[in-house]
């Protein structure tokens, strides 16, 4: 069990003399920082600490680490595991004031930035050189790259681009301890020694605090298409996503939509986009380049992978920005309209993209084993599909006790079996720590452990998180 020291006035008087009045936190507004997106969980810090530069950042770590109290990094609160929650209270150690893009280099293609800068900032300021940094969560507006960093978060554009950990060229971090270290270089080969830079992406918070984050970028796709096809079998969506490869074509973005997942889109944006009386599920598919007459060649090639199967109507191709961003807009929004609307968990499972189908077969099955209904919506492409398990009229002990216990380790025993994982882009946190032994052993969970206590041996940062 782990035991921690409660914040008191001395702890407070220390912040006061390095931090200002507008970076201390001890008031109502705890209550802000004490959920993120995830479910309805709540847990509030004791204290707020908005550092403004790496120096602060050190100065708290190494008072903390003194004291035994605990520090939960905080980012935007967009998460979907709990990541940010401070389950054991202590310090809330807010992001938000770090947020300048120090240096965009035209010349290396690389920028560095601190964690509290938007996603959607920083790609909307690296456009303007002609520039594209890919990686966009659906909370790109909002989300904070030190984040995304964190959760080595994903998007509609990883099929072709990859996830967060693609772009990272060097961090800089605060250790527990209050020490600061660079992970390794702006370069983009480095075979000098370990690679620290990526046991730091998705480590969630419980290694060290990243306060400076250099990227890769790479010049902006001069061209973007976009097709959107309505299919009368949700499986038959799926088998489309791996045919869409064998024809030669990595899409820019391919996403998923089953019928649910388009009427909870809908009834949030209150705009009818399809009638989806017929339609069993839908795919987004986008590809990117310089050369238009070749992306037109392309969705020809995917028009008639598309054509192999039953298509509610013809497909709908969209060659504008303003038309791609209306349909985009949908798909976007499902998380909100899931979250706003009903009370749910979400699972983010992946599988070898051609197992797609057997994975939402197995999700459908033991829905109506269990009596549940299930809202499916994913990144095909990546085999990324995230199930949402919808409470509607389960009684209490089915919510609480059945589905946690016996439904999702029976899902994700089978997202093993086909050769997934129980987390694409959301990571662990605090919700699905206790799955870890489905896909890890005892041996390869006590690496992970080792690792944990090789950089904090104090048990004081995230702590609660990834391990239980």
């Amino acid at each position: 069990m782990l035991t921690y020291t409660k914040i008191n006035s001395e702890h407070i008087s220390f912040f006061y003399q390095f931090l200002s009045n507008h970076q201390i936190i001890l008031d109502e507004r705890l209550q802000d920082y004490a959920h993120d997106m995830t479910e309805d969980y709540y847990f509030p810090p004791e204290i707020v600490l908005k550092p403004e530069n790496t120096q602060q950042v050190s100065k708290i770590l190494q008072f903390a680490y003194e004291h035994q109290i605990p520090v939960t990094p905080i980012g935007a609160r967009t998460g979907l595991s709990g990541g940010m929650l401070c389950v054991y209270g202590g310090i809330g150690l807010s992001m938000e004031n770090m947020n300048k893009i120090l240096e965009i280099d035209t010349a290396n293609l690389q920028a560095t930035v601190e964690p509290g800068v938007i996603t959607q900032v920083f790609q909307n300021e690296v456009e303007k050189y002609g520039l594209y940094y890919p990686p966009d969560p659906s909370s790109k507006g909002s989300c904070f790259i030190g984040g995304n960093v964190a959760e080595n978060a994903g998007g509609l554009h990883a099929v072709k681009y990859g996830t967060t950990k693609d772009f990272i060229l060097n961090l800089e971090v605060v250790l527990p301890n209050g020490q600061i270290i660079q992970t390794g270089a702006n370069t983009l080969k480095n075979s000098t020694g370990y690679n620290l830079t990526q046991l730091f992406v998705g480590s969630e918070g419980t290694l060290g605090v990243i306060t400076k984050i250099t990227v890769k970028l790479i010049p902006l796709p001069t061209y973007r298409l976009l097709m959107k096809a309505n299919f009368a079998s949700p499986y038959d969506a799926c088998h489309a996503v791996s045919q869409i490869f064998h024809v030669k074509i990595t899409p820019s973005a391919l996403e998923f939509m089953e019928k649910d997942a388009l009427d909870f889109g809908q009834k949030y944006l209150n705009r009818i986009y399809d009638d989806t009386q017929n339609i069993g599920a839908q795919l987004l598919v986008e590809v990117d380049g310089n050369y238009l007459d070749t992306l037109y060649q392309d969705m020809e090639k995917i028009y008639e992978v598309m054509n192999r199967f039953k298509l509610v109507n013809e497909p709908i191709l969209a060659d504008t920005y303003e038309k791609q961003e209306e349909i985009w807009k949908l798909r976007r929004c499902l998380g909100l309209a899931v979250k706003g609307t009903t009370i749910y968990k979400e699972e983010d499972t992946v599988v070898p993209r051609a197992r797609l189908a057997d994975l939402l077969a197995f999700v459908k099955q033991i829905g109506k084993e269990y009596g549940f209904q299930s809202v499916c919506y994913g990144h095909a492409g990546d085999g990324n599909l995230h199930v949402n398990i919808i409470k509607n009229d389960l009684d209490e002990y089915t919510w609480k006790q059945i589905l946690p216990s016996e439904v999702i380790p029976k899902i994700f025993e089978y997202v093993k079996s086909l050769g997934g994982t129980i987390s694409g882009e959301h990571g662990i946190g605090w919700v699905q720590k206790h799955y870890m032994p489905i896909v890890f052993n005892s041996n390869e969970l006590q690496l992970l452990k080792n690792l944990k206590t090789l950089f904090d041996p104090k048990q004081i940062l995230n702590p609660g998180k990834i391990f239980y």
